[in-house]
């Protein structure tokens, strides 16, 4: 039976990571790999979610399943941080707990995959790598088109929206609801209101993968281009990580909502996301929603964890401004947001970074500038100087 299966190229990102670990030069510098880091170099626990696990560990009374919506009271919090007051009371609006921001993408391509139509979902790129074999092994068609300026460092919309000339009505449209993988570059106020425009016109259902919020400029900042977006589509989905804001990495935490155009339409909606999760992972873990839960329904720890998100929002933005400041070519860092940025540098420059200077990147350029110490930015400046494009 298994003769027949053809080797498969190793993950690139897991390569990288292997080698960054054999390496044993005292002074490597991993900006490789894609989880938030402190100052020591650490992927903390968060205060709020330690103190919520603490509860849980004293008054958690079972064990026993949820059924296949997961904690309906964790997806049910979370839709008043991710998509605000007014949409999270919408009852067009269902939406159900999910194993990870993954498992929410998936369990959207399942979905649409059972719809008549079969979109074709268009993918702006670069974007991060798995998006499209999430759609693609779903039997779903995918669409690429251009999204990213690399002279300039920035999005570049009009191409963007030129790139979409072949959707048809009924196509998905993927959107980065902010912090973009791998560019770190976002959408404005007014191009928000622009695409929603243009969905509309055209019929398209728009797909956000909101997996950074609070990472960039805030909860509220983050999401309120979505929030405009949803509020004029008449349908989309939105697949949501709290792996990143809540650094429940292992956890696997998320939540996908579908917004029908009407109550009514929601109704089979959910009762179909039911029937998907049930033959895809039956039910979803349940110690990091349950934590989130706490988190959320407590004042005081929504309180803490908040504070502790803005303290890793304004790290970031701060080693974004150093990389900024210290390099011509690295000014658009600076306006960026999110975790990562693309380095304008090639894969032979990857290569010598990494077997000269112990810094370690996939071959892309992609890095993670949390994965930098306000102690270790001139090293790696100086390391990557050479490379670099005169401004």
């Amino acid at each position: 039976m298994f003769d027949t299966l053809d080797r498969q190229p190793p993950d690139a990102l897991l390569a990288v990571i292997g080698m960054h670990r054999a390496d044993p030069r005292p002074d490597k510098i991993d900006v490789g790999v894609g989880v938030y880091r402190d100052e020591t170099g650490t992927t903390p626990v968060m205060g709020a979610v330690k103190a919520a696990e603490a509860r849980l560990l004293s008054e958690q009374v079972s064990k026993s399943y949820l059924g296949a919506e997961g904690d309906q009271t964790f997806t049910d919090s979370l839709a008043h941080v991710a998509l605000g007051e007014a949409l999270a009371a919408d009852s067009r609006i269902t939406g159900i707990q999910t194993p990870g921001g993954t498992g929410a993408l998936r369990l959207a391509a399942e979905l649409l995959a059972r719809t008549e139509r079969r979109p074709t979902v268009w993918v702006g790129a670069p974007t991060w790598p798995n998006h499209a074999p999430i759609f693609g092994e779903a039997g779903l068609r995918v669409a690429s088109h251009g999204y990213f300026d690399a002279a300039r460092g920035d999005l570049d919309f009009n191409l963007f929206v030129d790139g979409l000339t072949g959707a048809q009505p009924g196509d998905v449209v993927l959107l980065h609801g902010c912090c973009h993988n791998p560019t770190g570059t976002a959408f404005d106020a007014a191009q928000w209101q622009q695409l929603a425009t243009m969905v509309v016109a055209r019929g398209l259902v728009p797909l956000v993968d909101l997996a950074y919020q609070g990472l960039g400029r805030g909860l509220a900042e983050d999401a309120a281009g979505m929030r405009a977006l949803l509020t004029a589509a008449p349908e989309a989905l939105v697949a949501y990580s709290c792996d990143k804001n809540f650094a429940l990495y292992r956890e696997r935490v998320g939540a996908l909502w579908v917004q029908a155009p009407s109550p009514a339409v929601a109704v089979p909606v959910r009762e179909t996301l039911l029937v998907l999760a049930r033959s895809l992972w039956s039910m979803p873990p349940d110690h990091g929603a349950a934590a989130v839960r706490e988190i959320l329904s407590d004042a005081a720890l929504s309180a803490d964890w908040q504070a502790e998100l803005t303290g890793m929002c304004e790290r970031i933005n701060a080693l974004r401004l150093a990389l900024g400041q210290a390099h011509p070519a690295l000014a658009p860092i600076a306006r960026q947001q999110g975790l990562f940025a693309l380095l304008p540098i090639d894969r032979g420059a990857v290569r010598q970074l990494r077997e000269r200077h112990a810094i370690y990147m996939p071959d892309s350029g992609r890095i993670n500038i949390a994965g930098l110490r306000h102690e270790t930015v001139a090293p790696f400046i100086d390391a990557l100087a050479p490379h670099l494009p005169l401004a």
